[in-house]
């Protein structure tokens, strides 16, 4: 074997690889851009779709797309092939390739569906999007491309002209199209359009990883359309250029476009902007110059911008924005190719003479196969096993309701529910240490600990209302009694409900005029931090004061009251926050007193000495 050829061979495999790694970039984006309580369902639907998607695509999707071809409408050969042999160095690397293709393009409708599909339906979808829907339209365009010891013939698309070099329809639109089917059957989270009001945005739980995400799916990028060459040629380093051109097109225009329509630079216009430019470079990228390829890039970014405000218009909810970015990026790409594409290095004879009729067919076809059949699909297997959860398990989180995984924020959860329902304060979290959930948590048994504390001494407080004889209650800064008072203070004042109640407006009416204009005075004095504590209280007016209190219908009665006063701070050592009065009924005190004075001043004049 020549050395051209095994290094052909190697770097097939080498852009396999870095295709792989891609599936590690979309779980990090999807895992960022979803909430903690799905975040194990995200991992698990990643991984699980790459193996599904590998062992169907081995079992007959690769038949289906690259076996001999039947009317240019299905492959028929090489169902479980055995890549065992020396000889099939090239289509062993070739179909390791077109695996992590298919792998890519399952793994789209993971992003669009998340936190609200079950699992096992997710991965019926997966196998019936390898091993149908993928293949058999990816025969339409790609079928023959392997060689004759694949497979021969080639698509009917193919046949028409229509080009996608590196699957810009192939993978990213069938993706897109399948997962725009599912979420017509499973509709949009709970809460994302409320009815009668905006949509709400759902925040992701780590949107760093999200970034951290789109940088290795654009790294893997290289390998995706530098590897679709299928030989290391002098092609590859300007395919790579433009991929990275583009993706960066993509990424400023969605920025400043989506800042200027929105006011914010959002970080999800980066991240999706440069997916965009990536994958609308996908279908043209060996066939456009530079410019072309910022122009299509630039182009994309406004593309997906569009989508995703036309799928919130039409209360269709993609959790990552999908659709926006792999089906309408990939439509625009593939409708580039007849735009700018070089008609010298496209080597084709298109349908009627025009590469922009063969391109506009071939994502028609795209669409109607793959949307259509999907739906259909979808919608059957949905009256068997419901493809989406229940509003209870999407409200605990996918992690608990499909796979049983209990996690921090949902033992933080369940235990504020539970004290919610029975209403024991004493019940505490468990704290798990340098975590941000177990800083939460003894945050929260801090919290409870003082509430408990607190709702101890206000039941205590409130015994001692209930059972005191005087009256004792508060004034606030407004002037007006607060509702926690003790029960003599109606009995003594003869009146009813008087929380809320202007003070000086109460007493106003028991008071001569002269004393509550004095005692309005000196309320306002309390409140005010500049007097002297000592000095005011000895200007108080209502010690053994004279009130004239209501008993009902026309009754009046007169007595003596002692009032006193006390200042009670706000916490900051300089404000006062309330005053606290305590009422004294010495009415009879007062009686025994005069009595007890008139007694006194008949005694001497009985006792005195008689004198002649």
């Amino acid at each position: 074997m020549e050395l051209r050829q095994l290094v052909d061979y190697l770097w097939v495999v080498v852009a396999a690889a870095l295709v792989f790694f891609m599936q590690a970039g979309f779980s990090m984006v999807e895992s960022g851009l979803t909430r903690t309580k799905n975040s194990i369902n995200v991992a698990i639907k990643n991984l699980t779709d790459l193996g599904v998607s590998m062992i169907v695509f081995w079992l007959f999707g690769f038949a289906f797309m690259f076996g001999n071809s039947r009317f240019g409408v299905i492959g028929a050969s090489g169902f479980l092939v055995d890549f065992s042999g020396a000889g099939l160095m090239g289509a062993s690397s070739f179909f390791l390739f077109q695996a992590m293709f298919c792998s890519t393009s399952a793994t789209i409708v993971s992003g669009a569906v998340a936190e609200r599909m079950r699992y096992a339906g997710y991965i019926v979808g997966t196998a019936f999007l390898s091993g149908l829907i993928y293949p058999v339209f990816g025969h339409w365009a790609w079928g023959g491309i392997g060689g004759p010891s694949i497979g021969s013939g080639a698509g009917w698309l193919a046949s028409i002209g229509f080009v996608d070099f590196a699957g810009s329809t192939v993978v990213h639109s069938v993706g897109g199209y399948v997962a725009l089917a599912a979420l017509l059957v499973i509709g949009a989270r709970e809460g994302r359009f409320p009815k009668g009001g905006k949509a709400v945005k759902i925040p992701g739980s780590n949107v760093p990883l999200s970034v951290a995400g789109v940088i290795i799916l654009w790294f893997g990028w290289i390998g995706f359309n530098g590897g679709s060459t299928l030989a290391m040629n002098e092609r590859v380093p300007s395919i790579i250029l433009h991929t990275c051109l583009a993706g960066g097109a993509g990424m400023l225009t969605a920025l400043f476009v989506g800042w200027a329509a929105t006011g914010v630079p959002d970080v999800n216009f980066v991240m999706n902007g440069s997916l965009a430019g990536l994958v609308a470079i996908t279908a043209n990228c060996h066939a456009v110059s530079s410019p072309e390829a910022v122009i299509i890039g630039a182009v994309a970014g406004i593309v997906m911008l569009g989508a995703d405000r036309l799928l919130e218009s039409l209360k269709i909810d993609d959790a990552v924005g999908a659709i926006p970015v792999h089906l309408a990026a990939g439509v625009w790409g593939t409708l580039a190719v007849g735009i700018f594409g070089d008609a010298d290095l496209l080597g084709t004879s298109p349908i009627f003479g025009s590469q922009l009729a063969a391109q506009a067919i071939g994502v028609a076809a795209c669409a109607l196969w793959s949307f259509s059949l999907s739906l259909a699909f979808f919608k059957v297997l949905d009256l068997f096993a419901p493809l989406r959860v229940t509003p209870e398990e999407e409200r605990y989180g996918l992690n608990v309701a499909e796979h049983g995984a209990s996690t921090e924020i949902f033992e933080l959860y369940s235990t504020m529910e539970e004290q919610a329902r029975n209403g024991d304060l004493s019940g505490r979290l468990p704290v798990e240490p340098f975590t941000e959930i177990g800083q939460i948590a003894e945050r929260y048994n801090a919290v409870m600990a003082a509430l408990e504390r607190n709702t101890i001494a206000k039941d205590e407080y409130q015994d001692i209302f209930r059972n005191v004889s005087d009256g004792l209650f508060l004034i606030d800064s407004s002037f007006r009694v607060c509702p926690n008072y003790s029960a003599a203070t109606e009995r003594i004042f003869g009146s009813r409900e008087l929380a809320g109640k202007d003070v000086r407006s109460l007493f106003r009416a028991m008071l001569s005029p002269e004393k509550a204009s004095r005692f309005e005075e000196y309320i306002s004095m309390m409140f005010d931090g500049a007097h002297n504590e000592r000095a005011i209280r000895a200007l108080n007016p209502l010690v053994g004061s004279y009130f004239r209190v209501h008993k009902g219908y026309d009754a009046w009665e007169d007595k003596v009251l002692d009032v006193s006063f006390h200042r009670m701070g706000d916490g900051s050592g300089g404000g006062i926050a309330h005053v606290m009065a305590v009422t004294r009924d010495v009415t009879q005190v007062n009686a025994l007193s005069r009595e007890l004075k008139a007694l006194r001043a008949r005694l001497p004049a009985e006792g005195a000495p008689l004198t002649v």
